[in-house]
């Protein structure tokens, strides 16, 4: 069963923890970004999110958005929660990150 509570690392050395889940699925935890932003200024970041319910699914979908301290910038990740063959659980997913724009004329280049 994929549950995301806990803590999880990437491949690039980002690091995620996630608080016990509530009943409807929501989750709040923690993000800090690994050596791999080049910025050794960013703190952990507080997350918030949502898992879809691993008793009807057992490789639940998710998301979580990451507002970032210190920064004009939220990013959103969207993914699933997979279970291999020995058990163990890995998360893949997609982000998005936005940054503040000066003006509705600058806003095309404000999502990465």
């Amino acid at each position: 069963q994929c549950l995301l509570s806990g803590s999880w690392r990437s491949d690039t050395g980002c690091r995620m923890v996630v608080s016990v889940l509530g009943k409807d699925g929501s989750f709040s935890g923690s993000y800090l970004p690994g050596p791999a932003t080049g910025n050794s200024e960013i703190l952990s970041s507080p997350l918030g999110g949502s898992q879809q319910d691993a008793g009807l699914v057992p490789q639940p979908t998710f998301s979580f958005t990451v507002r970032w301290r210190l920064q004009d910038q939220t990013t959103t990740f969207l993914g699933q929660c997979y279970v291999g063959t020995n058990g163990e659980e890995t998360l893949h997913a997609t982000w998005l990150l936005r940054e503040a724009a000066d003006s509705p004329a600058e806003d095309w280049k404000a999502t990465r």
